[in-house]
């Protein structure tokens, strides 16, 4: 590829700057000739810290201000954690890469408690997770389980002060902060579920930039873009959003058969529903298993959506 430089929108936190910086690196690393520079910007998901997600909007307010830099041409691409991604973007956009995924697991992270099990009556966990919430809740109704917001450092800054007995957060996050000594235990599939694409890195561009498309397709990883395309259609399916307290989880056979695991839960009360289905076809598989919660009682959890 001759001379060429691109701009990575991405948000500020220091875990959104190493993953743009990681992606910035494997594509200097595959194109020699690259220039690549980061456009840090603040959303309104990283500004408003007083109010849970679910309450002013979901996680999609983490890309509103990295797609505006897209569309009016300051940055060529926007680097994302794919669990933040919106199950369907605006059509001017798309994920021309989703990098190799790491390891998708919840961490329970605790200075005092080896695991969620451990904790003793109404002990207080922090997450900004409705997801994590009634899977915790269904575990452990006697629980104080408060929200929690911030960057991974502000996080677990609150829990060494005592502000919270434990907290749950992306074993992915804390270990590519290097910070992978302060998870107790892993939260992993298929008992807990992770939400759809955790773990996995998404590069977005506009539809009609061929130049960077083609530019960037070298990062993306087969297998886990079958995965989480997977995972993202069950959320498709169910009307989701980021809010949505939904996990969801897709294993590759070896013989390349996808295997999706799905759960809907209830955030107040701890209410689990739970389906999984084995196919070839990534949205039918969605569409499936989003067909088995609705039967299970989907409505009665999520009226207005499901």
């Amino acid at each position: 590829m001759s001379a060429f430089a691109l701009r990575i929108a991405t948000r500020k936190s220091p875990l959104a700057l190493w993953q743009a910086g990681h992606v910035a690196q494997r594509l200097r690393d595959a194109h020699p000739d690259l220039t690549v520079e980061l456009l840090p910007l603040s959303t309104r998901g990283d500004e408003v810290l007083d109010r849970s997600l679910a309450a002013i909007g979901g996680k999609g307010l983490f890309l509103k201000e990295l797609e505006i830099a897209l569309a009016e041409g300051r940055a060529d691409l926007a680097v994302h954690s794919l669990k933040d991604v919106p199950a369907q973007l605006d059509a001017q956009f798309e994920l021309a890469a989703i990098l190799q995924r790491a390891d998708c697991a919840d961490a329970f992270v605790s200075n005092g408690f080896a695991e969620p099990g451990d904790l003793p009556r109404g002990a207080r966990v922090g997450t900004s997770s409705l997801r994590r919430t009634a899977q915790l809740r269904a575990r452990r109704p006697d629980l104080d389980i408060a929200d929690l917001r911030g960057n991974v450092g502000t996080r677990l800054a609150k829990l060494d002060r005592g502000d919270y007995a434990a907290i749950i957060l992306a074993v992915a996050g804390l270990e590519r902060m290097g910070l992978g000594a302060r998870i107790r235990s892993r939260l992993a599939p298929p008992e807990w579920l992770p939400a759809p694409g955790q773990a996995a890195i998404a590069v977005e561009t506009r539809a009609d930039n061929a130049r960077v498309i083609e530019c960037v397709k070298v990062l993306d990883d087969a297998l886990t873009r079958r995965s989480v395309d997977t995972e993202r259609a069950l959320n498709a399916a169910m009307g989701g959003d980021c809010t949505m307290p939904l996990g969801a989880w897709c294993e590759i056979a070896a013989d390349g058969t996808l295997h999706l695991h799905g759960l809907l839960g209830d955030a107040r009360d701890g209410r689990l529903l739970r389906a999984d289905a084995r196919g070839d076809d990534p949205v039918a598989l969605g569409h499936e298993v989003a067909h088995q919660l609705r039967k299970l009682g989907a409505a009665a959890l999520l009226p207005s959506r499901a």
